[in-house]
């Protein structure tokens, strides 16, 4: 169930969990009983999906054993290269 917000003329701003089939129905504010109005926000997302962000510390070094070798190319022999393989 998504949670959406409504805004009420003298309280402000509340939340309230809804289904997808209510969520065009005005809902009543919980302190003073009026009718609020739904206002439209972003939606949280988590950029990192499952995993938790980290906060405040520094990235981890991680040192490289040895250099990564230059791949070694090999000229084509045909006078077309775009044609592999035939």
């Amino acid at each position: 169930m998504p949670l959406y917000e409504f805004k009420c003329g003298t309280c402000g701003v509340f939340d309230v969990w809804r289904s997808l089939a209510e969520s065009d129905q005005p809902a009543t504010c919980p302190t003073c009983q009026t009718i609020g109005k739904r206002i439209f926000s972003a939606p949280a997302v988590s950029l990192s999906g499952s995993l938790p962000l980290r906060g405040g510390s520094e990235p981890d070094l991680i040192k490289k054993q040895q250099e990564p070798q230059q791949p070694k190319f090999q000229s084509q022999a045909c006078g077309r290269p775009w044609m592999l393989n035939h």
